[in-house]
């Protein structure tokens, strides 16, 4: 919702539905432990505006629900425009018994470039016994990756990066850099970038020790002569190729797999579901106004991979 200065607020809510294309918004998702935690991290100079990007993962051993979400403070002195993004997690039997526990990744609050984690992609566990999550992060650039651009000297970029993940329920670890779009000349994916789902082998193998991820990304956004945007670039939805043993991105698409038709600005994609051995759901908010269903061939998909 809108609020006078342009602060968007976030609230997690319950949905349910009889078929995998309609769904009716129910009551708001409540958290035993939320406000505590919130106090912990944000204390009195950061403002709390919400919690959002919710994934859920079932530990099939346990048969134990782990929700991670974004947890969103930005400081209360608005002349800093400074924010803290911490991935945040809860567990429970389901989603009516979530506790909060201390977040999955923690902001830094003294280094830039760990001020941020969010959108997790959840990886298979690799021969170590870990899992070499990804996240998106934050780097800032002082130099231009296009030589025809016009960025500013220091420049935000939204990167993709290895969470290792030794337990779902205690604190990862923020690791590698793994696909930074200042250093790969893609249009669709040139200033950020945003890990998606990770799509099961069942639907579609593309060798061992890798999955295809659904990338999020946006474009470029023009800048005035103070490197200030004016437009924001157009986010889309692409492919990734991910090697979870090495904890790296070997090939990202070199166009878009979906730009929403109603999109003026954002097509996002959070989750996919598998429906048969050929094909599936992925879900993506349009514009941050409503969710498609869209649906993945397996015959389609590989015809666009290398």
């Amino acid at each position: 919702m809108g609020i006078r200065g342009n602060v968007d607020r976030s609230v997690l809510y319950k949905m349910r539905g009889d078929t995998l294309e309609q769904f009716v918004i129910g009551d708001p998702l409540i958290i035993k432990g939320e406000e505590v935690m919130i106090q912990q991290l944000g204390g009195d100079n950061w403002d709390f505006i919400g919690l959002e990007d919710p994934d859920i993962w079932i530990d099939e051993s346990t048969g134990k629900m782990h929700l991670y979400f974004t947890i969103a403070l930005i400081s209360k002195d608005r002349s800093k425009e400074h924010s803290l993004i911490s991935l945040g997690h809860a567990e429970g039997d389901d989603l009516d018994s979530l506790v909060m526990t201390v977040p999955a990744i923690t902001a830094d609050k003294r280094e830039y470039s760990n001020h941020k984690a969010k959108e997790v992609s959840i990886a298979p566990v690799n021969r170590n016994g870990v899992r070499l999550n990804l996240v998106e992060s934050g780097d800032r650039r002082k130099d231009p990756f296009y030589d025809t651009s016009r960025y500013a000297e220091d420049t935000s970029f939204s990167t993709v990066r290895v969470a290792v993940a030794e337990d779902m329920g205690k604190p990862w670890h923020l690791d590698d850099i793994v696909f930074h779009p200042a250093d790969h000349k893609i249009p669709w994916v040139a200033e950020h970038a945003s890990p998606g789902p990770l799509l099961p082998h069942s639907f579609i193998d593309v060798g061992d020790d890798k999955v295809l991820g659904i990338m999020n990304g946006r474009e470029a956004s023009n800048l005035d002569a103070a490197g200030k945007p004016i437009k924001y670039g157009t986010f889309s939805v692409g492919l990734f190729i991910y090697d979870y043993e090495r904890g790296k991105i070997e090939w990202v698409s070199p166009e878009p797999l979906i730009r929403d038709s109603e999109a003026q600005t954002i097509t996002f994609a959070s989750y996919f579901i598998e429906t048969n051995s050929d094909e599936g759901v992925l879900y993506a908010h349009v514009d941050d106004s409503f969710v498609r269903a869209y649906t993945l061939y397996t015959g389609g998909i590989r015809a666009l991979l290398p």
